[in-house]
């Protein structure tokens, strides 16, 4: 079986990678030429970790990543903590199954290139844009925007949120500015030297609420990087397209930065003082779309489910998409010539198989931002206290909420045998 892939991000390159594990053919376009040193830090959560185990690659990705102590909440003005999950004893780990890690996104690709190139090394096509498609009765085409054409038996398309293939699935979808502005920066750790201990970004992932606002922090290769995510709730009228609105490439200054987040923490405030590099951008919400699959043709990761980046899951979803998608059509009935069929009940089954799960990430996502953002004393006390009392008294309970997010093995989902099984 051939797959095509738009798309050489995260989804599309570890969709490449567990197509290739359960022994499709892959080809692989990007319309970049080369996956350059791009974004920021990512959490790389357990729940994405148990495929790259199941690939062989939780080494090379846990040798460049940085492992938490902790994930926590403090108040982002005084910095008093709200509640902690231990990440460094033994409590964790055997829970989850796999560790919880922060990395570099370009060190995340280029751990996911290596892979590729070690096991196909003509499957990827760099400067590479996928326009469109188009279906015959026993395979689909992908057409270039150089005007070649790739033929396949599938097409997954990878291609993030302005997704082509999605625009030609669906028709425009029409996003919904949230009157949210997020920021992200690096600072490098030896720059924070001067500052206290109190004071310097901890090796736990932090977020730090308050009114209208909230952030992330966590350090990143090795502890070499401090990393910074910022959310902040504005009244500004967003010009020009919303594309552009939300390109990751788009610039901020640090007086803006600094004084979105006057009065917070020193932490904050002090990474943001040495920050030369700010990237500022819009957070647009969009609605669940009515389907993922048209024939032999499937959406994945953002194109399929884009999220508020809430929850810290989008690229782990779209992992898990990943080796979905590939057990699905690898699953799929051959006939007597060899030749894949049923693609399309097989790519309707990855569908009926994820949907549930990641739009209660969706949801989840979308709650959280008015859970980090209480403006009122009361709707704060009636919020972040009982955090507080929960990881005073039962912290238990606050593993046992995350579980449903953290302990989810795709590489073993039941929901799934029952689905193949015609149950």
């Amino acid at each position: 079986m051939k797959v095509l892939i738009s798309g050489a991000g995260i989804g599309g390159l570890s969709a490449a990678l567990c197509l290739l594990h359960h022994g499709c053919e892959v080809a692989i376009c990007e319309r970049a030429e080369k996956l350059d040193d791009i974004g920021a830090g990512i959490q790389l959560p357990p729940n994405a970790m148990r495929v790259f185990a199941a690939l062989g690659l939780d080494g090379a990705l846990t040798a460049r990543a940085f492992k938490p102590t902790a994930l926590e909440a403090r108040m982002g003005r005084s910095g008093r903590q709200l509640f902690t999950i231990p990440l460094e004893d033994a409590a964790a780990q055997p829970r989850w199954g796999a560790p919880y890690l922060h990395i570099h996104r370009a060190d995340y690709i280029a751990v996911l290139e290596a892979a590729l190139r070690a096991k196909a090394p003509d499957a990827l096509h760099l400067g590479a844009e996928v326009n469109g498609y188009s279906q015959t009765e026993d395979a689909v085409n992908a057409h270039l925007a150089d005007g070649r054409t790739l033929s396949g038996d599938a097409l997954i398309a990878a291609d993030g949120i302005h997704s082509r293939i999605q625009g030609q699935m669906l028709g425009p979808q029409q996003p919904r500015f949230t009157g949210n502005m997020a920021w992200r920066a690096t600072v490098p750790m030896p720059l924070l030297e001067q500052k206290s201990a109190a004071d310097k970004p901890r090796p736990t992932a932090c977020v730090w609420m308050g009114p209208g606002r909230h952030c992330v922090t966590y350090q990143l290769r090795g502890g070499a990087l401090a990393n910074f995510v910022g959310v902040v709730e504005c009244d500004e009228t967003l010009g020009g397209t919303y594309e552009a609105a939300e390109s990751w490439a788009a610039r901020g200054t640090p007086a803006q930065a600094i004084a979105d987040f006057k009065d917070w923490h020193p932490t904050l405030t002090g990474l943001l003082t040495e920050a030369t590099e700010l990237y500022r951008w819009a957070l647009f919400d969009r609605k669940p779309l009515p389907k993922w699959v048209d024939g032999r043709v499937a959406l994945l990761g953002d194109a399929a489910h884009p999220m508020l980046p809430f929850m810290a899951q989008g690229a782990a979803m779209a992992v898990e998409d990943a080796w979905a998608v590939a057990r699905a059509l690898t699953n799929s009935l051959t006939g007597k010539n060899g030749a894949p069929q049923n693609i399309e009940p097989a790519l309707t089954a990855y569908q009926h198989q994820r949907h549930a799960r990641t739009a209660r990430v969706q949801a989840g996502s979308r709650a959280n931002a008015k859970t980090f953002h209480r403006r009122s004393r009361v709707s704060q006390i009636g919020t972040y206290a009982p955090m507080w009392l929960v990881d005073k008294l039962a912290p238990a309970l606050i593993y046992q909420s995350q579980d449903w997010l953290y302990g989810y093995d795709v590489t073993y989902d039941v929901a799934y045998d029952k689905i193949e099984a015609g149950s």
